[in-house]
C-alpha cells in the first residue's frame, strides 16, 4: 500500500512538474536597421499587428501573424511610443520632437500630424474621459487631447521632468510613475490636476502597470535595489515588494492569469509573479532574455511577449547614461536590431 501511495504521489508530482510552464525564446528575428534605438512597443491584437517604436527608422509595424515586418509608418522619424485605440479606429504615434503622427488603426492610413510642444514621450489612455494623456517630460508637462478628434483639450505642469509609465484606474483617475522622487502621483482627468502623490517605498519608479479590479498598482523601480512596489491605488499604501532584475522598462498585467511580469534590460531577463491574492504575491518564473530588451508588449490571447535589443557599445565621445548601468550603451551597431518572441510552453 506504501509503495502505491507513494506511486501515486510520485506521478501527481510529475504532472505539476509537466504542467509548469515558462517563456522560452520562439523566434529572434533581425529588423533592419542602419542606427538600433528603441523605446515603446504596443500591440493591436486583433489586428496581430505589433509596433516598435524605433526612433531612427520610425514606427515599425510587424505583422506577428506572418512572421514579417512591414514598411515603417510615413512621418513618424523619432517615434518613441505609439498608442493603438481600437474603440476610435485611431493610431497615435509620439514623437520625440513633440509632434503625434494620427493613423487610421484599421488601414494605417495618416490621418493628421499633431504639434504638442518641443519634446514628448509616452502616451495613454483613459476610457472614462475618453483621453490621452501624453507625458512630455522635459516640459515637465502632461497634454491631455480627447481621443476621438487629437484635439488639445488641457495642458498641466508636472512637479517634475521625469514623468514615465502610467495606468488608468478605470474611474477617471491616471497613475504616473516619477522617477526622480521615487513616488506615484494620481491625476485626476475630467480636472486635469494631481490629486495625491504616493511614496513609492522604492527608488526611481519607473515602470507601472495596474489591476483595476482589486486596486492594485505594481510599480517597477530601477534603483540599486531593483523592486516590484505593490501598491494600494486609494490609500497609496506599499502592500509588498518583490525583487526585478535592473533596467525596468516594462511591467505588465494580466487580469486573465493574474500575472505581473516585468523586463530587466540591464540584467536581460523576464521575471513574472501571480497573483495570489491581491496582497500576496508568488515568483513563477525569471527568465533570461538579452541584455538591454527592456520594454515589451504581451498578447492577451497567447500570452507571448514581445521586446526587442541589439548589440551596442559605451562610445567615449557621446554623452554616456550611467544611470541604469555604469557601461549602459550610447550606441547600437547596424544590423543586429532584433525582435525577441518568447512563448510559455
Amino acid at each position: 500500500m506504501k509503495t502505491i501511495a507513494f506511486a501515486a504521489a510520485a506521478a501527481l508530482f510529475a504532472g505539476a512538474l509537466h504542467a509548469q510552464t515558462f517563456h522560452r525564446l520562439e523566434a529572434a528575428v533581425p529588423l533592419k536597421s542602419e542606427a538600433p534605438d528603441w523605446d515603446y512597443l504596443s500591440l493591436d491584437a486583433a489586428r496581430n499587428r505589433l509596433f516598435i517604436a524605433a526612433r531612427g527608422d520610425g514606427l515599425i509595424v510587424y505583422d506577428i501573424a506572418a512572421n514579417r515586418a512591414m514598411p515603417s509608418l510615413e512621418d513618424t522619424k523619432g517615434a518613441n511610443a505609439s498608442l493603438p485605440l481600437p474603440d476610435f479606429d485611431r493610431l497615435y504615434v509620439i514623437n520625440q520632437d513633440g509632434t503625434a503622427t494620427v493613423f487610421q488603426l484599421s488601414t494605417l492610413k495618416k490621418l493628421d500630424k499633431l504639434e504638442l510642444g518641443k519634446e514628448a514621450d509616452n502616451a495613454f489612455y483613459d476610457p472614462v474621459t475618453k483621453q490621452i494623456a501624453v507625458m512630455r517630460g522635459d516640459a515637465a508637462e502632461i497634454t491631455f487631447l480627447d481621443a476621438a478628434s487629437g484635439r488639445i483639450v488641457a495642458r498641466l505642469k508636472a512637479p517634475t521632468k521625469k514623468l514615465e509609465a502610467s495606468a488608468a484606474d478605470g474611474h477617471g483617475n491616471m497613475f504616473i510613475a516619477i522617477r526622480d522622487r521615487n513616488s506615484v502621483i494620481k491625476v485626476d482627468m475630467k480636472a486635469h490636476a494631481i490629486v495625491a502623490e504616493h511614496p513609492a517605498n522604492c527608488e526611481e519608479a519607473n515602470g507601472l502597470a495596474i489591476d483595476r479590479a482589486n486596486g492594485r498598482l505594481f510599480v517597477g523601480c530601477r534603483g540599486k535595489n531593483p523592486v516590484l512596489s505593490v501598491m494600494d491605488a486609494a490609500s497609496g499604501k506599499v502592500i509588498a515588494t518583490h525583487g526585478i532584475g535592473r533596467g525596468n522598462d516594462g511591467v505588465v498585467y494580466d487580469p486573465e492569469t493574474r500575472r505581473i511580469y516585468a523586463t530587466g534590460g540591464v540584467d536581460g531577463n523576464l521575471v513574472v509573479y501571480a497573483q495570489e491574492t491581491p496582497d500576496a504575491y508568488k515568483l513563477v518564473e525569471a527568465t533570461t532574455t538579452r541584455p538591454y530588451a527592456r520594454t515589451m508588449a504581451l498578447h492577451p490571447a497567447t500570452k507571448r511577449v514581445y521586446t526587442v535589443t541589439a548589440e551596442g557599445t559605451v562610445d567615449p565621445s557621446r554623452k554616456v547614461n550611467t544611470g541604469p548601468a555604469p557601461f549602459y550603451p550610447n550606441r547600437y551597431f547596424p544590423g543586429t536590431f532584433t525582435l525577441l518572441t518568447y512563448a510559455p510552453r
